[in-house]
């Protein structure tokens, strides 16, 4: 798969309506395996200790997992996750969430997407597990 076609399914992709626009988030990159997004925290983003609360730092991290595992023209959806909070952010901080394919066998594969800061502070750290369908999200492409 190239880094051409994971660039078309980011385009489809960031024109729908979803939670992750409605949040904020914006796609920095995407590749193949690959995804970069970024959010600003926000006063309405916080828990009651005025700190980021959990589900959004979950939410971007499980919007770069799913960009990341869709990026190769094959329908993927989580089969399994999980996150680590490592350190709070708050309201002004910019956290950037970037994930990576670690590897993988038959329909499944393993994501990882680390969540930092405006300073490189490590916040969470997310693993995603994918199941991929027969179905393709751009239909049969040239390069296949």
């Amino acid at each position: 798969m190239t880094e051409e076609i994971a660039q078309q399914i980011a385009e489809v992709f960031n024109n729908r309506r979803t939670f992750d626009r409605h949040l904020g988030f914006e796609l920095v990159s995407m590749g193949v395996g690959t995804a970069v997004m970024k959010v600003k925290i926000t006063e309405d983003m916080v828990n009651m200790y005025g700190s980021t609360h959990g589900g959004v730092v979950f939410g971007l991290a499980d919007a770069v997992f799913a960009y990341a595992c869709n990026s190769q023209n094959i329908v993927s959806v989580a089969s399994g996750c999980s996150i680590e909070y490592l350190a709070p952010s708050y309201p002004g901080d910019i956290l950037t969430a970037t994930g990576e394919f670690r590897g993988g066998r038959g329909k499944q594969g393993i994501y990882d997407i680390m969540v930092t800061n405006q300073n490189k502070q490590l916040i969470a750290t997310f693993r995603g597990k994918s199941h991929s369908t027969k179905e393709k999200i751009l239909g049969d492409t040239p390069h296949e």
